[in-house]
């Protein structure tokens, strides 16, 4: 037992000289973290709808369509400008860069007072379907307070009669006419996200994605480096067994690999007021993780013949992996052929487990498969990497 210590001690020593000697993977190790960390929560700590630039027409011209649009001016969801285009010349969106161009269309006033309102008209560019969506749903929200104002302005200024009238309806009637009158209200409780903020729900995402990134990337190299220096067949005909090489090569990657999620999470607290419960069983989401990225890389090295090949491997993997994992999107949204794709990279089962530990305070029984699956993740890979050597050594 001391001698097998001894053995994967002096791997992991040197592989750790390798990492220490080569100055800019260490800048690399140590800056790309915090850094990565800190751009994508400014890119996702905010979400909501803010100052989309919108043409706007008013071919109506009439006091309704003045205050209309001098209640959506009042909105930060909007920046409002006037549509330079000829009256009857379609909205140019792309040469005024413009996400929205909403028109006022003529008689609108008119078909209010009438009883017969013309539709206004949005035209959305739907380039960033996220965008046109929200700018849409924003209007219609608007919209609809706009109309509860103008409806109470109405009801205040009903002649008298009117008032006395209804006064004579049956009491039963009245309250109808009240509550068909008035809005109807949702009472709604936010769970686990209370103030939904999109930062909780992406910090996993953001995590793995810097782990796998800098783990798979930075281990696929160990191997076809030896490889290509001619160090690996001296180091097959020593007295070292293929399992403590490869123990030995994966234990100084995961220390480093500790020291980037320490750093990740204190930028993720301390910055950004990221919350982390139940440290211990993140911990253990995190190791798991840790070793079948490094054992994915392991493997990858073990496969590869040399570092270019293995960096192309690796960024195979890593491509499809970000996209399909439910890193920044919901798996809901894919296709359910792809969500069975999904299912099998590490990253999805990692981001699943820790939202379920870190925003809904899950116990472990809702996370067992995940980390089932992390576990032997790791045990296939590495074991898939010591069998690769033992058949190149053959």
């Amino acid at each position: 037992m001391t001698a097998s210590l001894h053995a994967i001690a002096s791997v992991a020593t040197k592989e750790f000289l390798h990492i220490w000697r080569d100055r800019r993977i260490v800048v690399l190790i140590l800056l790309l973290p915090p850094l990565f960390t800190l751009l994508f929560g400014y890119a996702f700590e905010v979400t909501a709808l803010k100052h989309a630039p919108t043409l706007l027409r008013d071919e109506d011209r009439s006091e309704t369509s003045r205050k209309l649009l001098d209640f959506l001016s009042t909105k930060e969801n909007f920046a409002f400008r006037n549509d330079p285009s000829p009256a009857n010349a379609e909205p140019d969106l792309l040469r005024e860069r413009a996400d929205a161009a909403l028109t006022v269309p003529a008689g609108w006033g008119a078909g209010l007072k009438s009883g017969e309102p013309l539709p206004l008209r949005l035209v959305l560019d739907g380039t960033d379907t996220t965008t046109a969506a929200q700018i849409e749903g924003a209007l219609r929200m608007h919209l609809g307070a706009f109309q509860i104002e103008s409806r109470q302005d109405m009801i205040d200024n009903l002649p008298q009669e009117v008032f006395e009238m209804g006064e004579k309806l049956p009491v039963e009637v009245r309250k109808q006419f009240v509550s068909a009158m008035e809005p109807w209200e949702v009472k709604s409780e936010i769970r686990y996200n209370p103030r939904l903020r999109f930062i909780e729900y992406v910090t996993p995402g953001i995590i793995g994605l810097i782990l796998q990134l800098l783990t798979v990337t930075l281990m696929a190299c160990t191997i076809t480096r030896e490889r290509e220096a001619g160090t690996l067949s001296q180091l097959m005909v020593t007295s070292l067994r293929r399992s403590e090489i490869v123990i030995g090569k994966v234990l100084p990657y995961l220390g480093v690999s500790l020291l980037l999620i320490g750093m990740t999470m204190a930028v993720a607290h301390f910055h950004f007021h990221v919350a982390f419960r139940q440290p211990l069983v993140l911990g253990v989401i995190c190791f798991l993780f840790l070793l079948c990225s490094l054992g994915l890389g392991l493997l990858i090295s073990a496969f590869s013949a040399t570092q270019t090949q293995a960096i192309q491997f690796a960024v195979f993997f890593l491509l499809p992996v970000f996209p399909l994992s439910g890193a920044f999107a919901p798996l809901g949204q894919l296709p359910e052929s792809i969500r069975y794709l999904a299912q099998t990279f590490p990253l999805t089962h990692f981001c699943h487990a820790f939202r379920m530990i870190n925003m809904r305070n899950a116990d472990i029984s809702f996370i067992v498969g995940d980390l089932a699956f992390l576990a032997l993740g790791a045990l296939v890979t590495c074991g898939g990497a010591a069998w690769l050597l033992r058949r190149a050594q053959d």
